[in-house]
């Protein structure tokens, strides 16, 4: 499957637990990219910042690590750099642009500066909105290869999602699921197989 059909795929998957088997291994595969820090490629400090808090208040940290330990930041931005094509990323990027501007107009700073109670606030607003949209694109959502949804916050959410559920605590902790093989190493030879 291509990424981009994954990426197409994954906006119409509600839960990484419902999703095909084969759109799970493929994003297994991108998270074991993550696995030792490879570094940003594509998000800059502040846009890191934004996104891994976002994820954060999306997935706090609990009794399980959340979304910030889980580095779903770093799994955003190596979807970002190498599955994304460039209008999307640059979408993506406009989206956290807005969504500090949207800060701006109702607090005077930028989203990471706000209170907890002032992010909360926007998120909630954002939220409405997501939904709003998903609800008025349902039937280009429920198609088989929809566009990507146009809306950040929608994004934001999905990705952090998957983001977390195909990180091994997300998976194994949350869903308490067996981590799928990203590969099958193929049967022994019937000669090894005998001693």
């Amino acid at each position: 499957m291509q990424r981009r059909d994954v990426l197409r795929l994954l906006t119409t998957t509600a839960m990484a637990s419902a999703m095909p088997l084969e759109i799970l291994q493929s994003l297994r595969q991108a998270r074991a990219e993550v696995g030792p820090s490879r570094g940003l490629r594509t998000l800059n400090p502040h846009q890191n910042a934004t996104v891994t808090l976002l994820s954060e208040r999306i997935i706090p940290e609990t009794d399980t690590a959340g979304a910030k330990s889980t580095k779903v930041n770093e799994f955003i931005d190596l979807l970002l750099t190498e599955w994304y094509d460039k209008p999307d990323t640059d979408r993506f990027l406009q989206g956290i642009a807005e969504a500090d501007a949207d800060s701006r107009r109702h607090f005077g700073k930028d989203f990471v500066d706000c209170s907890t109670a002032q992010q909360i606030e926007l998120m909630k607003s954002w939220d409405s909105a997501a939904m709003d949209y998903a609800k008025a694109n349902k039937a280009s959502l429920n198609a088989k290869f929809a566009a990507p949804p146009a809306n950040f916050f929608y994004t934001v959410k999905r990705l952090t999602i998957v983001g977390y559920y195909t990180s091994e605590t997300g998976f194994t902790k949350e869903l308490k699921a067996t981590i799928i093989p990203l590969k099958h190493a193929g049967c022994a030879p019937l000669s090894e197989a005998r001693s």
